[in-house]
């Protein structure tokens, strides 16, 4: 069997490198991707779907703050236009999805969020739910070598102590193509858990509000063990291919949604110069919340 690591302190001052979740499954789904997001940090237009997900995220963080009784769909409804408001104001770039004339399609998108929030009144019942922690960020070392880092979207703790991670997903990717990149998701926090708390989550839930369904899935301590060597290895790989300066495409269904299509020679793009000076880090920790939330 094997034991649980030492816990180790959160190292947000520490000078390591960092590697969030969706960072890491960028490098594995497509190195020329990970390229352009963390090292060139070529900005990405916001598009309706990644904001719909970051909108129905916050709703449902911010439906918590209300007493059990009043945790209803009515409850959640009316939280979509403040958020979605407070989004705009944070983020004026926002607005541009829907620019002045088009009320038709903000309350169709604002219809939609709602619709995601019924997928998620199907499965749950928040009235039942104490969540220990909402919209967290966990963090830890990996022999003092890497910092893993990412934001929880909610953690459930049973009367005896046992952790459930709970994954909202509201994106409309075909689920083959990125179920796996889910789950890479959740053992990531898995493992930051196991480092920092000694507990091995007993379920990594994903929710699946589009379709109205629930993946549970039971990690064990041998298997984030091996997880944990994973990343090390990817980290390897990415400061290789960094002193390499190559970070090929890899072409799969993904590349759908990919907005560096003009940039990549698997759509007939010219790759860039490489950025002359490189800090292999993640992006801020606003960032790493919206990752969350924009996965498709």
């Amino acid at each position: 069997m094997t034991e649980a690591p030492a816990t180790t302190e959160l190292a947000a001052d520490r000078k390591l490198p960092s590697l969030s979740p969706s960072r890491a499954a960028d490098f594995k789904t497509c190195p020329l991707l990970y390229r352009y997001r963390s090292i060139d940090r070529i900005p990405e237009q916001p598009t309706a779907d990644q904001a719909r997900g970051t909108l129905v995220h916050a709703v449902l963080e911010r439906l918590f703050d209300h007493e059990s009784a009043q945790r209803t769909e009515d409850t959640a409804a009316t939280l979509i236009a403040p958020q979605w408001i407070r989004m705009v104001e944070e983020q004026p770039e926002l607005a541009g999805l829907f620019p002045e004339g088009s009320a038709d399609g903000l309350a169709s998108f604002l219809a939609s969020a709602r619709d995601l929030l019924q997928g998620y009144f199907s499965v749950e019942d928040p009235r039942r739910l104490d969540p220990a922690e909402r919209e967290t960020l966990i963090e830890a070392t990996i022999e003092d070598q890497l910092l893993i880092r990412g934001y929880v979207d909610r953690l459930d703790v049973s009367p005896a102590g046992d952790l459930r991670v709970v994954d909202y997903k509201t994106g409309g990717a075909p689920r083959e193509a990125f179920e796996a990149r889910a789950l890479f998701q959740l053992k990531f926090y898995a493992l930051v858990l196991w480092r920092t708390r000694g507990v091995v989550p007993r379920v990594l839930r994903l929710l699946y509000l589009k379709d109205a369904e629930i993946c549970d899935y039971a990690p064990e301590a041998e298997e984030l063990a091996r997880f944990e060597r994973t990343l090390l290895a990817l980290w390897k790989a990415i400061e290789t291919a960094t002193l390499a300066q190559e970070f090929q495409p890899k072409p799969s269904k993904l590349c759908n949604w990919c907005s560096h299509q003009s940039r990549c020679p698997e759509f007939g793009g010219e790759i860039p110069p490489f950025p002359q000076q490189v800090t292999l880090t993640t992006a801020d920790s606003r960032q790493l919340r919206l990752d969350g939330a924009q996965q498709p």
